[in-house]
């Protein structure tokens, strides 16, 4: 039953714990030093109101120990209980976890009217606090809609689309007869389907880019469809990557035969030999008149981009031809037009790089796409600009910077390229995997650098889990990057992950109001209970009444606060960074500002109040007085503090206009109101319940002017610069790693890289096949020496045998992470899969082998004579590759040993020995 226990024990470090976020992780810190904090008050409270309970009555007073009197007494007793459970109650922020969840499930909720499908909840805070946006160009920055922007017609070159009445009848004729009927009959132009869209366009882009260059010139390509059907063409010659063109061969209805090609300029423009001019007359196509067309049109439109296509035509006679010679068919064409195509930017994108840019975030394109486009789409973006000293690389390049002789990637290169790095074209999911890892475990930055990446397709799934933040293309993704991503864009627009950058600061803002409003209550509320009852005796807040404000500042204050709106504003300002405290200096100021005046206002009305109002007192009232007028306006005034300060908290950088953008939240509004009726009902029909009195209208009026007081006093808070406050200090840090417990370190190390799962997954697989494999030689061998099958069949699969499985990744994990200090030193899967330290040697033609030697009552088998696999003791050592340390854990061929008799030392035989 041990064993099985500490089997499961295993299983479970194999599938870790999920990472907490890192506010998660400041909040909960902050949480249990309020809690604390609020526990010693609340004990000294009772202590206090115990002692001054005693000493007065039966030392100051002489007053004798009755029996009769114990009742009493006890009910002295548990009033003070009361209270200090009350002040705990009220100390105890409870309400944080709520207003996370709160804020990051209404942040979710409003993310999918902006195209954000969060599959995680933690990747929205997370993206608050990005520098980096690692993102493709085709479909995220451009619109994936191939168009015709430029053509170089009848010997005119046209920047714009021509005029068709300007073109000559016979040119524009061949253009859209070639164009049409040279081109998948499967792609096409539909309208949209929604009202005022853009038509939908089927199949491949570049052809229907010309299509839709055959509207453009107010044509319809599928008029000439109709009359020239598939099955009425001669022959096909398809695209393909050696000729990099496609020609259609129709048969005229008076003999002869017309060929239609298509394909990359450059190639298909040395097959021509003759050109339409402007008067659409077909002349020679000189070799200098060639290469002055290559350099004019083809040239100047590929410096901008543009993908150019040559169309071109030839015609034949009614003598044979051998269509199957392709070269002798593809020569003598005559050149309609050279067109070039791009795919646009998306009009949106320039501006939303530039939110991005001001708000402190790089945003770096890579693509597939070959350096000359990557470099021009990256200028029409606006993340390349003239004069900047930035890199763009392709993949070859990339590889060649980061790595040493050996092939090795280093991350000392990685960190001298990254920082200027803004495009990395012709590149692979594996550049980009590198790239985002390279970012991320850089040290070169004083701030660890947060990682946004956009992915779509399957092999983007390694940089989409590596990253802090991965964004799935909802359109043109695939199943597997969804699967790997925190955030779905369903309309594949780099303007959404703006928006999930300005939503994520959002959280962490209205989390911090929620803070600022909460702390103030707690420090006044805790102070009065704790003050009043050392010198009245008697908390001047009653316990139902802390229950209704910890109401108000908890649960309502979270769903008020934490349902704010974003605004363009918080793309103004640099990104908090993951060691930014919660509570800044500026709430620490306004915290303790507030304070002061709510606590002023509070003693003034406990002490002086009856006075004020010409009542009677309520200090030191009997054990079962009726509520006094005296301490309903000190609890009437003190809740409507909180609720206009509630609106003070709306703002946390020193903002002086509170109300701005107020009405745009409906749910503050709803439950200010609210929580303000409901006050008139507890005060003026609560009753004993509540420990209130009726008010009169007077009262009900300096009870709403020193609450709205708090207003005016947060103006003059404010004009108190931070900077001369030079006493306040941060708070709300979260957990540092040499505060971490060692034991800690050692059980939530694999919490950190979600690759290192995938990677220990692949290990039980790995080993598991081997087992498979075992199995199968020893049947051989059985039949080979005579043996009986009784070692075969002792190794079929079997719980035993899984458990071996999970004892030998155990031991290659333990090697692994063996005397490592750090998490960041450990290593990742990246140098795994690229320098795996797993050799098999090739001394011995046998096949290496797994025993599983354990059986089940725990005996130790007899060694046989079966090829076995031993794993050697693991020697640390450093890789050059991003510092890692290797395993050094090798499988090496031992005839001589049976499996169970690991070698001494090894983490398999410790491990075994500590079983």
């Amino acid at each position: 039953m041990k064993r099985v226990i500490m089997e499961v024990k295993k299983v479970k470090k194999i599938y870790p714990k999920k990472e907490k976020s890192v506010l998660q992780g400041k909040l909960t810190k902050l949480a249990v030093q309020i809690g604390k904090a609020g526990l010693v008050m609340s004990a000294m409270t009772v202590i206090i109101l115990v002692l001054f309970f005693v000493i007065d009555t039966f030392w100051i007073q002489h007053v004798p120990w009755l029996t009769e009197c114990t009742p009493i007494y006890i009910q002295y007793l548990v009033k003070f209980f009361i209270i200090g459970v009350t002040v705990l109650v009220v100390a105890v922020p409870e309400g944080l976890p709520l207003a996370v969840t709160i804020s990051l499930a209404y942040s979710v909720k409003k993310m999918m009217k902006d195209n954000n499908l969060v599959r995680h909840l933690d990747a929205c805070e997370t993206m608050g606090n990005a520098t980096a946006i690692c993102s493709d160009k085709t479909g995220t920055l451009t619109m994936n809609r191939m168009t015709v922007v430029q053509a170089h017609i009848a010997g005119e070159y046209h920047k714009t689309i021509p005029n068709p009445e300007t073109l000559p009848e016979n040119v524009l004729d061949k253009l859209i007869v070639g164009i049409a009927v040279n081109s998948a009959y499967t792609t096409k132009i539909l309208p949209s389907e929604k009202e005022g869209g853009l038509p939908r366009h089927i199949g491949n882009k570049t052809e229907c880019a010309l299509l839709q260059f055959v509207l453009q010139l107010k044509k319809d390509y599928q008029i000439i469809r109709n009359e020239v059907p598939e099955e009425k063409m001669f022959k096909v010659y398809t695209f393909n990557s050696a000729r990099k063109s496609m020609s259609t061969v129709l048969k005229n209805p008076d003999g002869g035969f017309q060929m239609f090609s298509k394909g990359a300029s450059e190639i298909v423009l040395k097959k021509c030999s003759k050109i339409l001019d402007e008067m659409g007359e077909v002349k020679a196509l000189k070799s200098h008149e060639r290469d002055n067309l290559i350099k004019d049109v083809i040239e100047p439109m590929a410096s901008e981009g543009l993908r150019t296509i040559c169309l071109a035509f030839r015609e034949f006679d009614d003598s044979p031809t051998d269509w199957d010679n392709e070269n002798d068919i593809l020569s003598g064409l005559t050149c309609i037009a050279v067109v070039g195509i791009e795919d646009p930017v998306r009009p949106e994108v320039p501006d939303a790089i530039k939110q991005c840019q001001s708000a402190g975030i790089t945003v770096r394109m890579v693509t597939g796409d070959n350096i000359n486009t990557a470099r021009a789409i990256a200028t029409k973006c606006g993340i390349l600009q003239a004069g900047d000293d930035f890199l763009c690389l392709e993949g070859k390049q990339f590889n060649k910077r980061i790595r040493n002789a050996k092939g090795e990637i280093e991350q000392e290169r990685i960190d001298r390229i990254w920082p200027r790095l803004r495009v990395l074209a012709r590149s692979s999911p594996t550049d980009k995997h590198t790239l985002v890892k390279g970012i991320i475990d850089s040290t070169v930055m004083e701030r660890r650098q947060v990682v946004a990446v956009t992915g779509d397709g399957t092999n983007d799934g390694p940089a989409l889990k590596k990253a802090d933040v991965g964004f799935a293309m909802g359109i043109a993704g695939t199943d597997v990057a969804k699967e790997a991503s925190d955030i779905i864009l369903t309309d594949d627009n780099f303007t959404s992950i703006v928006k999930a950058v300005m939503w994520g600061r959002n959280v962490y803002d209205s989390i911090s109001k929620f803070l600022q409003f909460q702390l103030t209550v707690n420090v006044v509320a805790v102070i009065v209970a704790f003050t009043g009852a050392c010198i009245t005796q008697d908390s001047p807040l009653k316990a139902v009444q802390m229950l209704w404000v910890n109401l108000i500042m908890d649960t309502l204050a979270s769903l008020a606060l934490a349902t704010e709106p974003p605004t363009e504003a918080l793309l103004l300002r640099k990104p908090y960074g993951r060691n930014k405290p919660l509570i800044s200096r500026t709430m620490m100021k306004n915290i303790f500002g507030h304070a002061i005046y709510q606590l002023v206002i509070v003693f003034t009305l406990l002490f002086a109040g009856e006075k004020i109002f010409d009542i009677d007192s309520g200090r030191n009232a009997p054990l079962q007085a009726p509520p006094s007028e005296h301490y309903t306006i000190v609890f009437n005034t003190f809740v409507l503090m909180q609720l206009f300060n509630e609106v003070n908290a709306r703002k946390i950088h020193g903002e002086r206009n509170v109300f701005n953008g107020i009405f745009k939240n409906p749910i503050f509004c709803s439950i200010v109101l609210g929580t303000f009726l409901v006050q008139i009902l507890i005060v003026q029909f609560g009753g004993k319940p509540f420990s209130c009195t009726e008010l009169s209208i007077d009262q009900w009026l300096w009870c709403v002017f020193l609450g709205m007081g708090t207003l005016l006093w947060g103006q003059m808070i404010a004009t108190i610069p931070t900077s001369r406050l030079k006493f306040l200090k941060e708070a709300g840090l979260g957990t540092q790693k040499e505060e971490i417990p060692e034991e800690e370190l050692e059980e939530d190390i694999e919490e950190i890289d979600h690759a290192e799962r995938e990677l220990r997954h692949g290990q039980i697989l790995w080993f598991r096949g081997l087992n498979r494999i075992q199995t199968q030689m020893d049947v051989v061998n059985a039949f080979q020496t005579g043996t009986s099958f009784q070692g075969a069949l002792r190794r079929q699969p079997s719980i035993a045998s899984q458990h071996h499985d999970l004892r030998v990744v155990n031991a290659f994990r333990s090697s692994l992470y063996e005397g490592l200090e750090k998490p960041e030193s450990r290593s990742s899967i990246h140098n795994f899969m690229t320098h795996p330290e797993f050799r098999i040697d090739d001394s011995d033609t046998q096949i290496p082998l797994i025993d599983d030697s354990d059986t089940e009552d725990g005996t130790q088998k007899q060694p046989d004579s079966s090829p076995k696999l031993s794993i050697s003791s693991p020697k640390l050592s450093i890789n050059e590759n991003n510092n890692a340390v290797d395993s050094g854990i090798h499988l090496t061929i031992d005839t001589s040993k049976s499996a169970t008799s690991s070698t001494p030392g090894s983490p398999l035989h410790s491990l075994e020995t500590s079983l």
